[in-house]
């Protein structure tokens, strides 16, 4: 089923999500729903904080996104990321590089914000699977970035908290539109930050 996605502001993205235990029904829903819900939007990733379920649960398909490559490791081996999409992340445990790298990032949350965000270029993870197992693997490029940024919303941390207090003072205004449910204007040349 399609979910509403919260935006901005809503107390719900600020919510650390409980862990999963048992597999149930319901996690298998939730599951459902965030896929159906991502797909609708277009966007790469969800998780469940964003359609206001505080619970570990995240999904991500990069499918078929060839300007922002993704890489994916198993033990030490280069596999094919797009044979393991959907992925489906259950209390996952990451570990970035220290090695960073910046890149732009949107949040389906933020509609039209987007953002250059320093993450670390590489993150090994560790997830439990919808059969009840674990499944450990590395990522990066767009894969890894989108890990990363989910695990952050499983923890009640958004891809704001990751600039400067001086780049934000220059989106202020766009968070405003964000909470209000207004679209934010177009900004000419000289006015983008």
């Amino acid at each position: 089923m399609i979910r509403e996605i919260v935006h901005y502001d809503a107390p719900v993205l600020r919510a650390k999500g409980r862990e999963v235990g048992a597999i149930t029904p319901e996690i298998e829903k939730l599951v459902g729903d965030l896929l159906a819900t991502m797909r609708h939007a277009h966007g790469v990733g969800l998780a469940a904080q964003q359609i206001g379920e505080t619970v570990q649960v995240a999904v991500i398909d990069v499918t078929g996104i060839t300007e922002r490559p993704s890489k994916m490791w198993i033990g030490d081996k280069p596999v094919d990321p797009e044979g393991y999409m959907p992925l489906i992340l259950i209390n996952p445990v990451i570990k970035p590089t220290r090695t960073k790298i910046t890149a732009t990032e949107g949040c389906l949350s933020f509609p039209g914000l987007t953002l250059d965000i320093s993450r670390g270029q590489r993150v090994a993870v560790k997830t439990r699977t919808l059969n009840g197992g674990t499944f450990e693997f590395d990522a990066a490029g767009l894969l890894g970035r989108a890990v990363m940024h989910e695990t952050d919303h499983l923890h009640g941390r958004l891809f704001i908290d990751h600039i400067n207090s001086e780049q934000r003072k220059v989106i202020r205004e766009d968070l405003e539109y964000i909470k209000r449910g207004e679209p934010i204007p177009e900004r000419s040349e000289e006015n983008t930050p």
